[in-house]
């Protein structure tokens, strides 16, 4: 049994990563539940579930700062509500220690792409100019985003927003809540396949997505009034102490 103040405190910080960021909280669920005894599979699927239940209540606060694309959202989450699933299928079969090196190498990663954007954070990202081909584009990047959500655990909210910036032209904060609408439906597809699987703590989910859209409202709100620097300085602060457990624990 995992002890309930540890899931009040994760559920804490989820809360404050999902609001500032729009970030899925695999970053601090899937290291905090493998810590606390849970194989590493079954913290990702529980991390899953966790972001489905987290980003309602962040989803509420964008949509009434009127920070939400919804048609961009669901075009974009689309995709990744397959992949999800093709993702979990091979996450399934593939060796724990793999998972552990890939999932690494990927916060590493989002480190120094969230710090080099913290030095320039323009408010208009200017994007491709596809027009129309856009529409197609969306839904096949997102694939490519759902195989992580189902190998990795992560919802693919800082992805998200990655291909926003490459076909769209939006402000940071309307990214972020349109990123989190696509993260909810990416999430909810992995979680669904992982729970089937008996790869989840379905209770320590609930207890810590149950105290993690309460905190997530405050820290959205925040966020909402926070210098755009400021939110990729946090995120990419997040990213580097998440590569680093990772790291010791592997070593």
């Amino acid at each position: 049994m995992i002890p309930l103040y540890a899931l009040v405190l994760i559920g804490v910080a989820v809360g404050a990563l999902t609001g500032i960021t729009g970030s899925s909280g695999v970053l601090i669920v899937v290291p905090a539940l493998s810590y606390l005894g849970l194989s590493f599979k079954d913290s990702i699927g529980s991390s899953l579930l966790v972001d489905v239940i987290t980003t309602t209540s962040v989803i509420y606060v964008y949509f009434t700062h009127r920070n939400v694309d919804v048609k961009k959202a669901v075009l974009i989450g689309l995709g990744a509500v397959l992949g999800a699933q093709v993702g979990s299928a091979i996450a399934f079969r593939a060796p724990v220690r793999a998972l552990e090196i890939a999932f690494s190498t990927f916060t590493a990663y989002m480190a120094y792409v969230s710090f080099r954007r913290s030095k320039s954070p323009s408010l208009k990202v200017r994007s491709l100019g596809l027009g129309r081909a856009a529409y197609v584009l969306a839904p096949a990047l997102s694939f490519v985003v759902g195989l992580v959500t189902g190998t990795l655990g992560a919802s693919g909210g800082i992805m998200f927003i990655a291909i926003m910036m490459l076909l769209y032209s939006m402000e940071v904060k309307r990214m972020i809540g349109t990123a989190t609408l696509a993260m909810f439906m990416s999430a909810a597809s992995g979680a669904e396949a992982y729970i089937a699987d008996g790869m989840s703590d379905v209770m320590a989910s609930v207890i810590i997505g149950a105290v993690a859209m309460l905190s997530g409202i405050y820290f959205a709100r925040l966020a909402n009034r926070m210098r755009s620097s400021t939110i990729y300085k946090f995120l990419g602060s997040v990213f580097v102490l998440t590569t680093i457990s990772e790291l010791v624990k592997i070593i």
